[in-house]
């Protein structure tokens, strides 16, 4: 298992999720998207209009057929079981990651908030031992790995 941390900075996470949630597509990984409750209806309808000549095919969790999604999107889920990527939006967490290849976190640097408890979960994960990786991004919005 393997932590990304996306620092955004000079973009929103709108601009960064479909592009990863499109690469994990082409992986045929299976994608859960959590984020607080409040975001889920903008962040649905967000993923079927991002692009006027394409959508990322998606359901929520909480409507039927779910199982048969590439794309989950929960405010609730608990586990991440059946999928290969879990994407954590706007300080969500997912409790039980055992059989996933990746999990995506996403920073907003401009929420102070969302810099500090994500520092934290950092600090957590790397007394665990977790394979981390940190990117961040620079003045013209490329994404940067940082050791």
């Amino acid at each position: 298992m393997e932590y990304s941390f996306y620092h955004h900075e000079a973009s929103t996470i709108e601009s960064t999720l479909p592009q990863l949630l499109e690469k994990s597509i082409k992986k045929n990984w299976r994608a859960l998207v959590k984020t607080q409750i409040d975001y889920l209806p903008e962040l649905d309808d967000f993923l079927w209009s991002f692009k006027t000549d394409s959508f990322l095919p998606h359901g929520r969790d909480d409507q039927p057929k779910m199982e048969h999604h590439p794309i989950v999107i929960s405010s609730s889920a608990k586990t991440a079981d059946n999928f290969q990527i879990v994407f954590l939006l706007k300080g969500s967490y997912v409790d039980n990651l055992n059989d996933v290849e990746r999990c995506v976190i996403f920073i907003d640097g401009r929420s102070e908030e969302s810099i500090r408890n994500e520092r934290n979960r950092w600090q957590k994960l790397k007394g665990k031992g977790a394979k981390l990786n940190y990117y961040q991004q620079n003045a013209n919005g490329e994404w940067i790995k940082k050791d």
